[in-house]
């Protein structure tokens, strides 16, 4: 698991009329990778950005959940998207997320729903 206080400043040259689709938001958010874990750096609404120890590979799929605190409770968002963007650094690798589905669902009922699976 990536600690919040192991999260290295990454930051890369901008184009200069490069432009964003979406505003990003700092956030250090636990990223469930399923055989691995990881944690964010920033989010936005077309993309995400963690750290993790796992190695992937740039263009892949990738699927994961990411868990947080909303006004309406506690959310778990299903994600799956594709890597445009991998940076290495020491034993942690930063991976850039372009979604390409999510799907919220409040954590009790993804809880109910892991439990149902396996009876």
């Amino acid at each position: 698991m990536v600690r919040p206080d192991r999260i290295s400043p990454l930051r890369m040259k901008r184009k200069k009329n490069y432009r964003r689709r979406a505003r990003r938001l700092d956030a250090a958010l636990p990223v469930d990778l399923g055989r691995t874990a990881g944690l964010t750096r920033d989010v936005s609404a077309s993309g995400i950005f963690f750290e993790t120890d796992a190695r992937y590979a740039l263009g892949s799929p990738v699927d994961f959940m990411v868990q947080l605190d909303s006004p309406w409770g506690r959310l778990m968002f299903k994600c799956q998207g594709k890597i445009v963007r991998v940076e290495s650094h020491d034993t942690r690798v930063g991976v850039a997320v372009q979604f390409s589905e999510s799907e919220a669902t409040p954590v009790r009922k993804a809880r109910r729903a892991r439990h149902a699976h396996r009876k």
